[in-house]
């Protein structure tokens, strides 16, 4: 897989949400790869979730974006595994600054609680802001010392079925 497609997941609460963003990025020419659901049938959001954070994780996708009714849900679980720095932002200036200082690599939208173009705005503030680096790097270090220890390197592959 390209790592630069943006990895895009979402359950019944995010699937309005996903299809405007999904066009957004195809008209500013990302490459997406969905594996969201594809419709407002109830599914339980960690399938979708575990799907972009595990590509993130595993370094199959640089950058995903996850969607559920609040952005709390897919928030929870992607930040799980190992190297995701997945963040729930109902700002444009939420958007900007957890790229600028934790380097974040997974955003988190509510389908339900941001309009589109809030949700929009949010987005290219954080696809267009650089991290900065610097004083930032401490606190990612310390990130990344605190997973050594308590995350574990098998991962997570979701049992049942996708329901």
């Amino acid at each position: 897989m390209d790592k630069d497609v943006i990895w895009i997941g979402n359950d019944h609460g995010g699937y309005e949400l996903k299809l405007q963003i999904m066009e957004y990025l195809k008209q500013n020419n990302y490459k997406v790869h969905n594996v969201g659901c594809d419709s407002t049938k109830i599914v339980r959001y960690p399938y979708y979730g575990a799907k972009v954070a595990g590509a993130v994780s595993r370094g199959e996708a640089a950058r995903g974006i996850l969607i559920c009714s609040t952005g709390i849900g897919m928030s929870i679980i992607a930040n799980k595994f190992k190297g995701v720095r997945a963040s729930l932002c109902t700002s444009t200036y939420m958007g900007k600054m957890t790229r600028a200082h934790n380097n974040s690599n997974i955003l988190c939208l509510g389908g339900k609680i941001t309009g589109v173009f809030e949700a929009l705005d949010i987005l290219q503030a954080w696809l267009n802001t650089e991290y900065q680096g610097g004083r930032h790097d401490i606190s990612l270090g310390l990130i990344e010392e605190a997973e050594r220890t308590l995350c574990n390197e098998g991962g997570w592959t979701p049992s049942g079925p996708m329901k």
